[in-house]
């Protein structure tokens, strides 16, 4: 970064869009993060000393990956580049690297080399960057809203250490909202804007710990908002609306709306109504449901409501619930919808519970009795004389892998704890539990 771009920055912090001029200048004026910039924490530590070595941003859009490159082209002596994965190639590499082998020659003056979506990076385009970044001729800062380790070559994760940038809480998204509004240097301050508290509490909620998001929301509509008769620019709930193109839904992540849809979703999966189902689940998506959440209830209902009648349900709710991970939103919406479909359409039957809830009930209240010594483990010394094993039959040298032999305790022969229904696949595990019952 030379005295031009420099020049160029600080232009673009005074009259660019609101969500670039707040961005922050300094470690104090970053919000969030503080898993990772608090005081005492390593980055922080790395950026205070000027002591800096390859690093992946990894996080959601919104989260302020470009915002600790800014952060760090403002405090380091090194000297800073920028490219974009996008539209920068295999030349643009040599270019920046050449040019930073000369300035450390020259004048023993290091280069930070920023890439935005770096994850756009080809193999041959990280395999040209990696000499660079082994020998120290450029101090790599990646950022990426993909997973790195899927998505950069094993050579470079090696050497960069990886800080994942979680979403922004609500409280980080109000302070920086209020911030813009007060700023008399880059944000509104020296505007008369009066905000309704419901009006700010939708921006908060829809920008889903994105700040850009919310950020632009806020500057359409103080910009496309006329002054009332006493000159102030009143920015109310349905202004906030417009701007962000997003209505308010009745959903309280803390209240009455929030039981009360989950319990309609639970109960349209049990009660196998697919649109019902797909209609609250849109409902918690939309108003910011917590997908974790959503894919939980999703887990406990394929094992509580469907169980041994379809076994795939709690693999599907399992998938799901990883996609919500490794994806993330809005594309998990589609593997979430999956899961909910298949669960609500899957035969129904809760034996498993009382099968195990029975058993449990007998570990609890009836005589615990001794493993068969021919169950008991005949391994360690001393196990066979003692007459361990002795009298085992191993079902697989039998017809149909199956063999008649005592395996519960004796004081709980003749009880049966799993009961399995007419439904789905249950029918199936019936027919071949009495086929073996009846080989006695």
């Amino acid at each position: 970064m030379d005295l031009f771009d420099f020049s160029t920055d600080s232009t673009q912090n005074t009259i660019g869009p609101l969500a670039n001029r707040m961005r922050p200048r300094t470690i104090e004026e970053v919000v969030g993060q503080e898993h990772i910039i608090a005081p005492g924490k390593l980055l922080r530590r790395a950026i205070e000393a000027d002591q800096l070595t390859p690093m992946i941003f990894f996080g959601p859009p919104g989260t302020g990956k470009t915002t600790f490159a800014k952060v760090i082209a403002n405090t380091t002596s090194s000297y800073f580049e920028q490219l974009n994965a996008v539209s920068s190639g295999v030349a643009d590499i040599r270019r920046v690297t050449t040019e930073a082998k000369e300035r450390l020659q020259l004048y023993q003056k290091k280069t930070v080399l920023f890439i935005d979506e770096i994850h756009r990076f080809n193999k041959s385009q990280q395999d040209a960057l990696l000499p660079f970044v082994e020998e120290g001729t450029v101090v790599l800062i990646g950022a990426t809203t993909e997973s790195p380790m899927f998505e950069i070559n094993s050579a470079l994760l090696s050497r960069s250490r990886i800080f994942r940038l979680e979403p922004l809480t609500n409280q980080h998204i109000e302070h920086i909202l209020r911030r813009a509004l007060e700023d008399t240097d880059r944000g509104f301050g020296e505007e008369k804007i009066h905000m309704t508290d419901t009006a700010l509490k939708h921006l908060v909620q829809v920008a889903n710990g994105d700040a850009r998001t919310a950020l632009n929301a806020l500057e359409l509509a103080v910009l496309t908002t006329p002054p009332d008769s006493t000159g102030i620019i009143q920015i109310t709930l349905e202004v906030a609306e417009e701007s962000i193109q997003k209505r308010v839904i009745q959903y309280d992540k803390n209240g009455d709306q929030h039981y009360d849809v989950i319990s309609a979703f639970i109960k349209s999966l049990r009660g196998s109504d697919p649109d019902a189902a797909l209609y609250w689940l849109a409902r918690m998506i939309y108003a910011g449901e917590d997908p974790r959440f959503i894919a939980r209830r999703l887990y406990v209902h394929a094992a509580e409501d469907v169980g041994m009648a379809d076994p795939r349900a709690l693999q599907i709710a399992h998938a799901a619930a990883y996609a919500v991970d490794f994806l993330g939103m809005p594309e998990a919406r589609i593997p979430l919808a999956e899961a909910t479909v298949y669960i609500a359409t899957a035969p129904k039957s809760n034996a498993i519970i009382t099968g195990i809830d029975q058993a449990l009930s007998t570990v609890e209240k009836e005589q615990t009795g001794q493993v068969p010594k021919h169950l008991r483990d005949s391994h360690y010394k001393g196990a066979k004389e003692l007459g361990h094993g002795i009298g085992y039959k191993y079902p697989h040298d039998y017809k149909d892998g199956f063999v008649e032999q005592q395996y519960l305790p004796n004081e709980l022969i003749g009880h049966t704890f799993y009961t399995p229904s007419e439904y789905g696949y249950e029918r199936t595990i019936k027919e071949r539990l009495h086929y073996w019952r009846n080989q006695k």
